[in-house]
Formats: structure tokens, C-alpha cells, sequence
């Protein structure tokens, strides 16, 4: 059977198509990740419990609202006033928590870049999850009781905005 120049393009056009589709199909689907987070109690006025997944800490920022507030939203130059918890991803170690004494307050331009980046668009009443990888949280020195390069896990229950 004998073909045209025109069939021999269309036949290398669509061959083309379906090589770039396949290839960007698996490509995506090796990109996919299975992160498995931790599980945040979502009792307002509680302090949270944190339930630990098994497996490797994820390498960026996470955050994951375990309820929704109703009040004034958080901006990049907000002053917060919270309740927080912090726990370490490599041992599951509580390393701080203001639920014993109260909330605390400070400007989110004081803060380390995961807050920077993980609070605002957050809602006064709400309780959101925050996956900070090392880059975004203490890097390399650590800090106090936080180690070098450690993940670390905040629940942070937004009380006020200013």
C-alpha cells in the first residue's frame, strides 16, 4: 500500500502527538507526590493532638487549614496573637506549645519564613496545619531545642489580627 507525502505527515504530525502525550502523562504521574501528612484534632478551644504518618517529611512549605475561621484575615504585615503547638517530624517530640500559658503574640515580619508564608489568608477562629521544611524554619544551626535541618510541625490556631 503506497501513501501520499500528505498521509506520511499527518501519520508523522500525529505520531509526534502521541509520543508528547504519553511522555508528558507519565512524566506527570512521576511528579505526582504521596505525601502523607499528620492528622490535627479540629476541636476549637483544644488543644490539638497531632497523630504522626509514617514515612519521610515533605520538602516544602505545607499548609492545610483543619477548620476555617470566621474572623479578620492575617496579611503578610499582620501582628497575630496565637495559640501554637511545635513539634518536631524526625523524633515526634513536643519542642514548645502556648496552650499551657497562653497565646503569644508578635509581628509576622519577626517570625521565621515559614509563618511568613504559611499565615496569611488565615482567619481569626481558625486552626491551621504547618509543614516547615528546614530553609523556611531554622536551616542548618537549629535553634534552642530545634536541631539542625529538622522539619517542624505547627498547629496554630489563629486568636487575633491586628
Amino acid at each position: 500500500m503506497k501513501f501520499s507525502s500528505k498521509v506520511y505527515r499527518h501519520i508523522t504530525v500525529l505520531s509526534i502527538c502521541l509520543i508528547s502525550v504519553l511522555g508528558l502523562s507519565a512524566c506527570g504521574k512521576a511528579a505526582v507526590t504521596n505525601t502523607v501528612i499528620p492528622t490535627v484534632s479540629d476541636k476549637p478551644g483544644i488543644p490539638p493532638t497531632v497523630t504522626m504518618p509514617a514515612g519521610p517529611a515533605p520538602t516544602t512549605l505545607v499548609t492545610k487549614d483543619i477548620f476555617v475561621g470566621t474572623g479578620a484575615v492575617a496579611v503578610s504585615s499582620s501582628t497575630v496573637t496565637a495559640q501554637y503547638f511545635l513539634e518536631s517530624w524526625k523524633d515526634g517530640k513536643i519542642i514548645q506549645s502556648s496552650w499551657g500559658q497562653g497565646p503569644a503574640t508578635f509581628p509576622l515580619s519577626g517570625v521565621i519564613p515559614g509563618w511568613q508564608q504559611g499565615i496569611p489568608g488565615m482567619k481569626v477562629g481558625g486552626r491551621r496545619l504547618l509543614i516547615v521544611p528546614p530553609s523556611l524554619g531554622y536551616g542548618a544551626n537549629g535553634a534552642g531545642p530545634i536541631g539542625p535541618n529538622e522539619t517542624l510541625i505547627f498547629v496554630v490556631d489563629l486568636v487575633a489580627v491586628k
